[in-house]
């Protein structure tokens, strides 16, 4: 790049010659008026401080723009293990009887329900187990803002307590602890709170910064200063979003009402959804012809973080299927009929290049995410065994490569390990058990690396290829060979080839040359062909001749000496 004066560069960038020479007088570049020139380096780093400039404040501006949107309500999930007392939380805040029509009580269907705290309202998801949330979260969708893990205080933490935790560490979204059921004289919150720190949780209490809530779901001692827990992380996470922009949001369920027809439970995230609104859901568009919350209460418009049952979908929903805007009937139709074709497409190439034959499959989709992380799911027979292989994976991290232990549990791997390992791109590594067979199609559905073990060591072997293939590898190049010019033949259709004798070492057929003239390079690639008499061959060994062409040189000289190199990657020690 050739000189440029101050004014050209400012007109270049957009500026005013006296905004440029405020900047070049904090660079410290010395100058006589804007005709004054700059030589090319000082011009590039001009443009690039002006770039860094100008990116900082689009930043800004966006920082500030967000900041001007009102704030909107928290949306939480609740989770845990089976009879921690979820359901019994989520029917003591919405003042209904579920738990007890329910079977067992487990719960059986999603919801969603608003609660107020004075002037402030939380939105609360009712999953079925982890399963519906990361389903919801492998569709691309980020449905819950907070995550409540439930811990019951006469029980502690337990397998699918772990799990929990995992897919909310996964989601990324900040967790509470409750503690439940501290009114049975049983309880012991001390005991859980050591659990937690066994998981790596540190409670306030005990100076860490897990936060954690004794309650009673029954009773509701607690519950207030859980909400109140549940509102100061919300302020931290200082959620807000715009009710004018275009609706967006995301299926929490859908139905087929005997009476109604579909009905699908909607979580508003962004603008404002209103009665005759045309929407998409996935491949499933509708116009909305009703709607009503919780309460059964009919709403003419929902705005962000609002869960409402609508009516007027063609067909069923997929839940976590995002919801967007569009604006008319015949818009979502064609992009649902788009979308259809788009999956029939998809389909069957997505199902080949899914399927996790083995370790260097597995290596290729970390390494083509450019992920130097690896993500596992550890099975094993007893806590022993889990403990003696965490331990020594930890020493097999690199500073390169980290080792992410998602969930470490005692029995068999599940369905549901399955279902978190394919939205994590994690390995199910497993020692001392087997998985049930339809596990097993599962894993192979999703694309999920899952292998069984007899020995803990071929356990860690396993871990060891996967961080290896990780690590970026080195390399040297490694001479294998040389070959003298002996004599040069033309060929009928052009270009020369060399006679060589090889003198050392050995010339193979996919080294590299570089062709060497009184020691110094004159040209260095690939061979075209090698050959012995009129054959093709793969290598020549020292004492023999040989025919060489090379690909892109020719102009051989009597005497040259042809150098093979091989690159080699550095194995550490």
């Amino acid at each position: 790049m050739a000189k440029v004066r101050i004014y050209q560069l400012a007109r270049e960038l957009g500026m005013e010659s006296a905004e440029l020479m405020e900047l070049l007088d904090t660079m410290g570049v010395e100058y006589k008026s804007h005709a004054s020139t700059l030589d090319a380096e000082t011009a590039e780093a001009v443009k690039e401080i002006v770039r860094e400039q100008r990116g900082l404040e689009e930043q800004r501006k966006a920082e500030e723009a967000r900041k001007a949107l009102p704030h909107r309500a928290p949306v939480v999930a609740v989770m845990g293990h089976v009879d921690h007392g979820k359901t019994t939380l989520l029917d003591y805040l919405r003042k209904t009887r579920v738990a007890e029509r329910e079977a067992g009580g487990i719960t059986q269907h999603i919801g969603a329900f608003d609660v107020h705290v004075g002037d402030k309202r939380i939105v609360f998801i009712d999953t079925p187990g982890h399963e519906a949330f990361t389903t919801i979260r492998e569709r691309g969708a980020r449905a819950a803002d907070i995550a409540i893990i439930m811990v019951a205080a006469d029980d502690g933490v337990m397998p699918q307590t772990r799990e929990a935790i995992a897919h909310a560490k996964a989601a990324g979204i900040p967790m509470i602890f409750a503690i439940n059921k501290i009114d049975l004289p049983q309880a012991n919150v001390d005991r859980v709170m050591q659990d937690l720190m066994r998981e790596g949780f540190v409670p306030e209490a005990y100076g860490g910064d897990a936060i954690v809530v004794p309650i009673s779901a029954k009773t509701g001692q607690g519950v207030d200063e859980l909400l109140e827990m549940l509102l100061l992380v919300a302020e931290l996470e200082d959620l807000r979003a715009d009710p004018e922009a275009e609706p967006k949001g995301v299926i929490i369920e859908s139905k087929l009402d005997k009476r109604a027809g579909v009905l699908a439970t909607i979580l508003v995230q962004e603008g404002t959804l209103r009665i005759g609104d045309h929407v998409v859901a996935g491949e499933v568009w509708g116009r909305i012809r009703a709607m009503m919350n919780a309460d059964g209460v009919r709403l003419e418009e929902a705005g962000p973080s609002t869960a409402v049952q609508v009516l007027g979908f063609s067909e069923l929903p997929t839940a976590g299927d995002v919801l967007e805007w569009v604006p008319d009937e015949a818009a979502a139709k064609e992009i649902s009929e788009e979308r259809k074709e788009e999956r029939k497409r998809r389909e069957e190439e997505e199902a080949e290049r899914r399927r996790v034959r083995s370790m260097a499959d597995l290596l290729r989709q970390m390494q083509e995410g450019q992920q130097k992380e690896i993500n596992l799911i550890l099975r094993a027979d007893t806590q022993g065994s889990l403990e003696a292989i965490k331990g020594i994976l930890a020493k097999e991290e690199t500073d390169e490569v980290k080792i992410n232990v998602m969930l470490a549990a005692v029995g068999a791997p599940t369905e549901g390990d399955i279902l978190l390992a394919s939205t994590a791109n994690a390995a199910i590594l497993s020692f001392g058990v087997n998985p049930a067979g339809s596990v097993k199609k599962a894993a192979e559905k999703k694309g999920v690396l899952l292998k069984s073990f007899r020995v803990i060591y071929d356990l860690i072997d396993e871990v060891r290829v996967m961080v290896k293939g990780q690590v970026e590898p080195t390399y040297r190049e490694e001479v294998i060979g040389h070959a003298e010019v002996r004599a040069i033949f033309k060929l009928p259709k052009g270009g020369n080839v060399a006679g060589c004798m090889v003198t050392d070492g050995k010339i193979v057929r996919n080294a590299e040359i570089r062709v060497l003239r009184g020691g110094e390079e004159v040209w260095r690639g690939r061979i075209e062909s090698l050959k012995r008499f009129k054959d093709d061959v793969r290598e020549v060994a020292a004492g023999y001749e040989c025919g060489l062409k090379l690909a892109g040189f020719d102009a051989f000289e009597e005497g040259d000496v042809l150098e093979a190199i091989q690159v080699v990657e550095v194995t550490e020690v």
